[in-house]
């Protein structure tokens, strides 16, 4: 084979795979010049780089969300670096797997088998990601809120583009009041709920195991502190409340007037009218992680 001739081909395998030229070149000259096997031959090398990468930490990445007809996906997608969680790549990807995640209701299972424009399953192209970019890259969770007689709405912070951010919120309302009366108030509340990160909509719907966790962490705080007992008992009592009003959406302190709570502003928008919110789901990057 002829240097020149080497070369382009070289150049088509590089197009094709957005590999290395020296990955390319030895794939070449391995497979005598047919790029078809040289594409096959990097994929099974991707694949093995990919696992060498998977004990890494992913942290970095991205939220997506993707909306159409009153429904919304949400993916958040990982990577090692903020660095690859802005390149162009990483970020189309992402993009297509939220509008895959919307399809198939935000089953990861459903997302993982879908097949992606170039015809290929989600899984396989996050392998052939993973072997372009150089960095373990994982679909870490996805969600989805529509198909009900629900408003619903979303917010993404440190936004790079409109719905693709660091941190990303659905949410869900039902109620008698007309929809055009309410949008601003929505999107108050998605911000509400990215802004102070809420365990739960109310206290009955608190999760009772960490609300028996912090009972027993506020008892260990007083357990020595010398005061009457019935004074320890009135200060767990307030500690407890405190802790439910703090991560409870409803008893929160509203970001936009800290004096009111998010209750009684649902109350002073819709007037006679009935509102709940039936759902919020709040995504950070590598929250937890």
């Amino acid at each position: 084979m002829s240097s020149d001739n080497l070369l382009e081909k070289v150049k088509q395998l590089r197009e094709i795979t957005g590999v290395g030229f020296k990955d390319c070149k030895n794939a070449i000259d391995e497979t005598k010049g047919d790029i078809e096997k040289s594409v096959e031959l990097l994929r099974k090398k991707g694949i093995a780089k990919a696992s060498k990468r998977m004990s890494r930490v992913a942290a970095e990445g991205l939220i997506c969300i993707y909306e159409q007809d009153n429904q919304f996906s949400m993916i958040e997608i990982n990577s090692e670096t903020d660095f690859v969680a802005k390149n162009n790549q990483f970020l189309n990807f992402a993009e297509e797997i939220s509008q895959l995640a919307l399809i198939k209701s935000g089953k990861m299972e459903d997302i993982l088998n879908s097949t992606m424009t170039n015809k290929k399953n989600v899984k396989d192209n996050l392998v052939d990601l993973i072997s372009k970019i150089g960095e373990k890259i994982t679909l870490r969770r996805s969600a989805f809120i529509g198909k009900d007689k629900s408003i619903n709405f979303s917010y993404t912070h440190s936004s790079l583009k409109k719905n693709v951010g660091k941190l990303g919120v659905l949410l869900s309302i039902e109620t008698t009041k007309p929809k055009n009366e309410i949008l601003n108030l929505g999107k108050q509340l998605a911000m509400q709920v990215a802004a102070s990160s809420p365990l739960a909509i109310d206290k009955e719907s608190l999760d009772q195991n960490i609300l028996q966790k912090e009972k027993e962490i506020i008892k260990e705080e007083l357990k020595n502190s010398g005061k009457d007992t019935k004074i320890v008992e009135k200060i767990a009592i307030g500690k407890l409340n405190k802790f439910i009003a703090d991560n409870t959406l409803l008893n929160q302190e509203w970001i936009m007037e800290p004096k009111k709570k998010v209750k009684d502003v649902l109350k002073e928008v819709v007037g006679k009218d009935k509102i709940e919110i039936k759902k919020f789901i709040r995504f950070k990057v590598g929250e937890g992680v």
